[in-house]
C-alpha cells in the first residue's frame, strides 16, 4: 500500500538528523544571521578568513523557492561529489537497496531510488587539534544532552535491527556487524510534533482497513565511533584542506522505521594552515530521502487542506507546514541550526 501522507511524514524524517539534533537555545544565532556565512562552496574559502564564532555553510541550493532544489539522486551524487558520496555513504561501496515486498499475496523484486540532501559547515576553533578530544563527543551522554527533543538509549550489537532481522538484510555492512567497536550503539525515537500526529492520524484514518499505518513517531538506529588519522586521506580529500587531519566524528544512521533510508553526520579535525593552534572543523550532513516518497503528488487530493502541499516543499522549508528554527522549519533552517549548535558544543569543551 502507497502511504496517503507521506508529507506529514517527511518533516518528521529531519528528527533523524545525527549526533547534533537540538533546539537551539534563544540566544543562538538565527539562520541568515551574520555568523552563518553562505557560499557556493566552502572549500573554495581560505580558512584563514573565517571570523571568529563564524560559520560557512552551503546545501548547493541556488533556488530555494524550487521544491526540490538542494537534492541530488543518489547515482548523480556519486558522480558529481565522488569525494562526498564516498564519505557520506553508509559504508564503501553502499548502492541504493534491492529488496522484495510483498502486495496482495504476491511477492515482486523491487528497487529503491534515494534522493540526497547535504549541508556542509566550516568554523575555526581557537585550540590546536590535540586540545580538542574528540573520544568526549562519542558516547550516549553527548548525543542525549545534544538532542532533547529525541528520546535515545543504548542498544547492543545484537538489538540492531539489520543485524539480526532477515527482512532488512539489505541495510547490513558486508564487512562487519553495525556497531561493533562502536563508540556508542544507539536506538532513538521523536514523537511527532505540531500539526503532524492529527495528520497522522487522518491519514490512518483515510485507510482503515490497511494492515500497515502509519507511525506516528520516528525511530531509528545508529552507530557513533571516532575517526582516527589513519582514515584521513579520503577525508583530507573531501575537506580539501591541505592540512593532515587529526580525527574525526561520526554518526551513522543505518535503519530507520519510515521516509529516511540513511543519514550520516562527519565532522573532521584539521589544524589550520600555517597557524597549527587553531583548527579547521568541515562538518557534513546527510540524509537519503525515499525517492518515492517526493514523487507523489496526487495522493493529497481527498484531503483539502493538503491538496497543494508537496512532500518535497515540507523538507526543503517552502510549506505552511513549516515553522519555528528547529525541525519544523525544514531541512535547510534545521542544518544550519545543527551545525552551529555542533560549533557551540566545541567552543564549551
Amino acid at each position: 500500500m502507497r502511504t496517503q501522507f507521506p508529507a506529514a511524514l517527511a518533516l518528521a524524517l529531519m528528527a533523524a538528523a545525527p549526533v547534533c539534533a537540538q533546539t537551539l537555545a534563544a540566544s543562538t544565532a538565527a539562520p541568515g544571521s551574520e555568523r552563518i556565512k553562505e557560499v557556493p562552496s566552502v572549500s573554495a574559502v581560505d580558512p584563514a578568513t573565517i571570523k571568529p564564532g563564524q560559520i560557512l555553510f552551503t546545501d548547493h541550493r541556488d533556488n530555494p523557492t524550487a521544491p526540490e532544489n538542494g537534492l541530488i539522486p543518489y547515482l548523480d551524487w556519486q558522480k558529481a561529489r565522488p569525494a562526498e558520496a564516498a564519505a557520506l555513504a553508509p559504508y564503501p561501496g553502499y548502492k541504493e537497496p534491492d529488496y522484495t515486498v510483498t502486495v496482495n499475496g504476491v511477492t515482486k523484486p523491487r528497487h529503491e531510488t534515494l534522493k540526497i540532501y547535504v549541508a556542509e559547515g566550516r568554523f575555526i576553533v581557537p585550540r590546536p587539534p590535540e586540545a580538542i578530544d574528540i573520544a568526549s563527543f562519542a558516547n550516549l551522554a553527548f548525543v542525549q544532552k545534544m538532542d532533547p527533543a529525541i528520546k535515545h538509549r543504548a542498544v547492543s550489537v545484537s538489538d540492531v535491527t539489520p543485524n539480526k532481522d532477515p527482512a532488512a538484510s539489505f541495510a547490513k555492512r558486508p564487512d562487519r556487524p553495525w556497531c561493533e567497536g562502536a563508540g556508542a550503539c544507539i536506538e532513538s525515537r521523536y514523537d511527532l510534533e505540531g500539526k503532524l500526529p492529527l495528520g497522522v492520524k487522518l491519514a490512518n484514518k483515510l485507510e482503515e482497513g490497511s494492515a500497515k499505518k502509519i507511525a506516528e513517531y520516528v525511530s531509528f538506529q545508529s552507530e557513533l565511533r571516532v575517526l582516527g588519522p589513519d582514515q584521513g586521506a579520503p577525508l583530507k580529500a573531501l575537506t580539501k584542506v591541505d592540512t593532515s587531519v587529526t580525527g574525526g566524528l561520526e554518526q551513522t544512521i543505518f535503519w530507520v522505521n519510515q521516509i529516511l533510508r540513511f543519514g550520516k553526520f562527519l565532522a573532521v579535525f584539521q589544524p589550520m594552515p600555517n597557524d597549527p593552534t587553531k583548527t579547521v572543523v568541515t562538518t557534513y550532513m546527510a540524509l537519503a530521502i525515499k525517492g518515492d516518497v517526493l514523487d507523489r503528488k496526487a495522493e493529497y487530493a481527498r484531503v483539502p487542506v493538503l491538496k497543494n502541499l508537496l512532500p518535497a516543499q515540507v523538507l526543503m522549508g517552502n510549506s505552511s507546514f513549516n515553522t519555528g528554527n528547529s525541525i519544523s522549519a525544514g531541512l535547510p533552517v534545521y542544518a544550519r541550526n545543527r551545525i552551529t549548535t555542533f560549533a557551540d558544543a566545541l567552543a564549551k569543551r
